[in-house]
């Protein structure tokens, strides 16, 4: 899965834009284009890890429909993965710690999309679920 957000720019009356995703809590706000566009990526980590924390699955992203997308980082991408393995083939986070031979709140931690882990960690988590992340780099406009 892609984890790019498509992302509602609006100016305000004083000149700041506001940011904002479809069908996901918050907004954030910046004083150039760029800035709320990078307050964004940090407002659709924290959106996202309510999803989460809840044991919901995550939304996929709407169409785009001429918007700018808004990427996931790396490893909270990553860990949004490992997240849907999960949900989809039922594993809590004692059994992918059984097959990881970890304690459960590692587990817990990997799946913390606030949390600094390491993205080899990650990776060796969602083998165990059969799935193998990739990364494609893209040029930035």
């Amino acid at each position: 899965m892609l984890y790019a957000y498509p992302v509602n720019l609006e100016t305000n009356p004083d000149g700041t834009i506001t940011a904002s995703f479809e069908g996901l809590p918050g907004a954030t706000e910046g004083a150039t284009r760029q800035e709320a566009l990078r307050e964004a990526q940090d407002l659709l980590v924290t959106s996202l890890s309510i999803y989460v924390d809840d044991g919901a699955a995550v939304p996929v992203p709407p169409a785009a429909n001429g918007r700018p997308l808004v990427y996931v980082p790396m490893l909270e991408a990553a860990k949004l993965a490992l997240h849907t393995a999960m949900l989809e083939n039922r594993v809590s986070n004692v059994e992918l710690a059984r097959r990881l031979g970890v304690a459960e709140s590692s587990v817990r931690r990997l799946r913390d999309l606030l949390h600094e882990s390491k993205i080899g960690r990650v990776e060796a988590a969602l083998h165990a679920l059969g799935r193998q992340a990739t990364v494609e780099v893209l040029e930035v406009a």
